[in-house]
Order: C-alpha cells, then structure tokens, then sequence
C-alpha cells in the first residue's frame, strides 16, 4: 500500500514538472493555461485517490485542469491583445484617420513631383501616393508611429524620424534635412 502511494506521488510530480516546462514553450497564455492546468489536476486527482485507481482520476481532473487552465490562460491572451491594441492607438494617435498633403518642402526635394498625399490609417500604416509632372502615379506604404513629438516613418530599409507640431489645419514637419509643411485635406 505504501509502494503504491510514492509511486503515485512520483508520476504525479513527474507530470507536473514536465508540465511546467513544456509550458515554456506555448504560443499562448491560453496553451500554457491549458498544459499547467491538466498537470495540476492530474496531481490533484491522483493524489486525492491513492488507494483505488490513481490513473482514472488523475485523468479525469487532468481534463478537469486543463479546460479550467485554458480559460484562465484565454482570459489573459484577450488583455494582452486589448493592451498592445490601446498601445498601437496611443502610437497613431492624433494622426490616424487624416489625410495631409504636402505644399511646401525647403529645401526643394529632388524628386520633381506635382503632388504628395499621405493618409494615415488607424492601423499603423500611412499610404502616401505621389503624382509625379510626367503623369506618372506611385503609391508607397510605410508603418509610421508617433512618439511624443516625433513622427517615425519606417519601412525595413529606412527610418524617418520628423519632429512635427500643427498649426490649424497645417502640420509642420522637420527632418533634420527638410522642413515640409502639409495642408490637411481629409479626415
């Protein structure tokens, strides 16, 4: 009978250490929520009947860890996103939704085009479409954020950083090369 208890004892453990370090290896809270929660019920259940059969309600409050885990876990995923969400709108904010267009650069740019229109989207995209004197149209999309004072403009081969300040419907914008002034025209 005493055999029978540390043999238990010792699966359960086993269990629930492989648990805790297979759990360092989930995508999700949700997952690890999930692994930890069968480790831990199956402990429960095994330990609770060390004198009839150990495997079956090891098993069962395994089942029971898990879906209790995986909702705790679940839980914790839906505030992470909710968080970097709010993140991302504090990153686009007050931008997001407008459309500016470029009517000054000084010194003049070297690229010779009739018009520049950026529209900032909420996502964290701004999608900027030159219309060059020849006719010819070129759209980029580059991921912009918005850090105090400063726009950042990013694509993997290049970062913009401009300090900007508004003025009415008019944003100024300085490079450190370049002072562009950009009229709102949308949003």
């Amino acid at each position: 009978m005493k055999r029978g208890r540390n043999v238990t004892a010792a699966v359960c453990i086993i269990a629930l250490c492989s648990t805790l370090v297979l759990g360092a290896g989930c995508a999700t809270q949700g997952q690890t929520g999930a692994l930890t929660g069968a480790g831990v019920g199956a402990l429960a259940g095994g330990l609770a009947n060390m004198h009839g059969s150990w495997g079956a309600t090891a098993l069962v409050g395994a089942g029971v860890g898990a879906g209790i885990g995986y909702l705790i876990g679940n839980e914790e995923d839906k505030k992470e996103a909710a968080r970097r969400q709010a993140l991302r709108e504090d990153e686009t904010r007050p931008l997001a939704h407008t459309t500016w267009q470029v009517i000054s650069v000084v010194p003049p740019s070297r690229d010779h085009y009739k018009s520049l229109v950026s529209h900032f989207r909420p996502d964290g995209y701004v999608v900027t479409t030159r219309t060059y004197d020849d006719g010819r149209v070129e759209t980029d999309t580059e991921r912009y954020r918005i850090v105090g004072s400063t726009l950042i403009i990013n694509k993997p081969d290049y970062v913009i950083n401009a300090r900007f300040r508004f003025d009415r419907d008019r944003m100024m914008l300085d490079t450190g090369r370049h002072s562009i002034v950009m009229q709102r025209v949308g949003g």
